[in-house]
């Protein structure tokens, strides 16, 4: 008993409290706010976050404003990202069907090397828009905290559809073709 209670045993006592209190508070301090999932699943469609970002292409910057006035899947990705990867293909075939309808994907290319994702888009043949956002900016904004995941806003730059994870055929019926049926 008195070795327990000597100066060393009670300093790292103390010591692995300190550390497992310190991770506790980083870790409920760090959790994203779920604000918009809770929103989107209740019907409430607010405003998305401001965006403003370069284009991957090097040329010029683009908002989310560019946008009002269509149906916009924004997909937040990065060329390391096995999902992302298989997603793709999905979300270039939507984004030809919505064209038609006044409707687009808009990439965002997220704490990625420039090349490697050019060369992503290169390789999956991606017509769509696509902005870069290298040093990840819009994570805490978004509340993004994986690749990829995707906002769907509706005419009026609303959150209407969120997705945490990849995007499948039936989200981008059941979430987005009803949105491109709905009045400007």
């Amino acid at each position: 008993m008195r070795r327990l209670l000597a100066p060393v045993p009670i300093a790292v006592i103390c010591a692995i409290v300190a550390l497992v209190a310190l991770l506790a508070y980083g870790l409920s301090e760090t959790e994203p706010d779920r604000d918009v999932d809770r929103d989107v699943a209740s019907g409430v469609r607010n405003p998305a976050p401001p965006l403003e970002l370069p284009r991957l292409s090097g040329l010029g910057a683009e908002t989310l404003e560019d946008y009002k006035g269509k149906v916009v899947v924004l997909n937040f990705w990065a060329s390391w990202c096995e999902p992302c990867r298989k997603e793709s293909p999905l979300l270039q075939r939507w984004h030809r069907r919505m064209e038609r309808r006044q409707g687009t994907v808009l990439g965002v290319d997220v704490q990625d090397v420039t090349g490697d994702a050019r060369d992503f888009i290169a390789k999956y043949e991606l017509t769509y828009p696509m902005l870069r956002d290298g040093e990840g900016l819009t994570r805490e904004s978004f509340a993004i905290i994986g690749f990829p995941e995707t906002f769907v806003l509706d005419r009026r730059g609303r959150i209407a559809a969120v997705r945490r994870g990849p995007v499948d055929e039936r989200f981008m019926r059941e979430r987005v073709l009803p949105l491109l049926q709905e009045p400007a």
